[in-house]
């Protein structure tokens, strides 16, 4: 009798390894018997994993060391030992704050991806007339998003305090958009190119432009879920090495986007769902789009991407750090408690 295990996600392209290890029978080939259940917001779905409602997680890169550290949560003994994707996330503002962007700077067009220090002009112009900061969203106190965000607005010479920043579940970013709540957002696919088909975002930077495959989402578990059965857990993460295998051969990325788009997943159009996941950033409605190859990264057995990095983990800890959640920084033991690189299996990695 197949292994029970129930795995939270997000409606987003890279949950795909997750999503299409079900569709593609491989958790049944690993004899397991895989539940998905989808959540809306980072949090409701960070607090299921600790409670332990739900098994595994599609996870934040930074919220493994988030709930060690207790931050936003009680401290929660979360670990990843399986990177699920890289890269994924852009910046979206509204084709308003374009507009006045070009109007601030006098420029008739402006060239992607965006130079952040544009919106100088607009913040000054908005002071003066003491209208309201520029309000950008992003999903999580503790995202690669928020921190992608504050690296776009640095190199540009913002200073973060002039800026008004709000967290929204992903799929709520557009509508936000559309109803002038909010100037922008970072955010993962869908949730830019939908805002782009609708004819009311601007999607003007990615995180290949910012950061560059970085690790963005990894698989959460809780350490005495783990500890209680880890013969079934190694086979989860072999069972989504395999779907990262598939993946990452380009000719599988429509059949996927396809499934994703379905009402049992993503529930999003599919004109929305597919380009990222075929190397494509949507700019304007109307506009030539970007070629990006690296847009959405699954990795695959040989390039070890998958593998957890304690470098990446020690680049959430100094963002979290500077931003005053904690005192010091964690020593390089404690991230390789949470950030395990040893957990994945030669066999399944072909190192032999």
């Amino acid at each position: 009798m197949a292994d029970k295990l129930k795995i939270g996600y997000l409606g987003l392209n890279d949950a795909a390894p997750i999503i299409m290890a079900k569709e593609l029978g491989i958790y049944s080939n690993f004899d397991l018997d895989v539940h998905l259940v989808r959540q809306n917001s980072w949090s409701t779905l960070r607090d299921r994993l600790h409670m332990g409602d739900i098994h595994a997680a599609h996870m934040l890169a930074p919220m493994p060391l988030a709930s060690s550290l207790g931050l936003g949560c009680d401290s929660t003994d979360i670990f990843t030992p399986l990177v699920l994707s890289l890269n994924g996330n852009a910046i979206t503002l509204s084709t308003t704050l374009l507009d006045e962007i070009k109007i601030c700077n006098e420029l008739d067009e402006v060239s992607l991806p965006l130079d952040a220090s544009l919106l100088n002009n607009v913040i000054s112009r908005r002071q003066s007339q003491n209208k309201d900061k520029l309000r950008l969203a992003h999903v999580f106190p503790f995202s690669c998003h928020y921190y992608q965000l504050l690296d776009w607005l640095k190199r540009g010479g913002i200073n973060h305090h002039d800026i008004d920043f709000h967290v929204l579940p992903p799929r709520d970013m557009h509508f936000n958009l559309n109803n002038h709540i909010i100037d922008g957002y970072c955010v993962g696919g869908p949730w830019n190119a939908q805002a782009v088909r609708q004819g009311t975002g601007v999607t003007v930077a990615t995180s290949c432009d910012i950061w560059g495959d970085a690790a963005e989402k990894v698989l959460g578990i809780h350490y005495d879920t783990y500890s209680s059965q880890p013969d079934v857990f190694q086979r989860l993460i072999n069972a989504l090495l395999e779907a990262c295998d598939w993946l990452d051969t380009p000719a599988h990325r429509f059949d996927a986007s396809v499934v994703l788009a379905s009402s049992d997943y993503l529930n999003a159009p599919l004109d929305a769902v597919c380009p990222s996941l075929m190397g494509i950033c949507l700019t304007q409605l109307g506009a030539t789009s970007r070629d990006l190859p690296n847009y959405n990264i699954f990795g695959n057995r040989n390039n070890k991407l998958n593998i957890p990095n304690v470098v990446d983990a020690h680049t959430f800890a100094t963002y979290m750090y500077s931003q005053h959640y904690i005192e010091a920084l964690p020593s390089e033991q404690y991230l390789s408690h949470i950030y395990r690189s040893d957990l994945i299996s030669k066999i399944a990695l072909d190192l032999d």
